[in-house]
């Protein structure tokens, strides 16, 4: 079976650069592991979550939220990685995502690359 680990850091908590996690001895050793246990089949780093774009669809209405979603009624379902030309491509997409159209929302965050 494969699992998706959705890594969470403190909201107050540092971020750290792609550069300073390749630099820091912790992730090394278990980057390490993981791929020497051949473990690894794919994933990206998001960006933080001020850089995301929520969208709600109600009705006809497409609304835009800038950041992650705030109701504690939702959580985290999946993760869909696409490869899209813009943030508008992304947005349109996510517009038509059964999740949005059943009253969920879809954040849409760029990944460091």
């Amino acid at each position: 079976m494969k699992y998706a680990l959705l890594i969470c850091t403190l909201v107050d908590g540092e971020e750290l650069s792609p550069e300073e996690i390749a630099d820091d001895p912790r992730f090394a050793s278990y980057i390490d592991e993981v791929r020497s246990r051949d473990l690894m089949r794919g994933g990206a780093r998001l960006r933080p979550s001020s850089d995301a774009t929520t969208v709600r669809v109600q009705g006809d209405e497409v609304l835009l939220s800038d950041g992650p979603f705030v109701e504690s009624k939702e959580y985290v379902a999946g993760i869909d990685i696409i490869e899209v030309a813009d943030l508008d491509e992304a947005i349109s997409l996510a517009s038509r995502h059964p999740a949005a159209l059943a009253g969920g929302s879809v954040e849409v965050r760029p990944v460091w690359e």
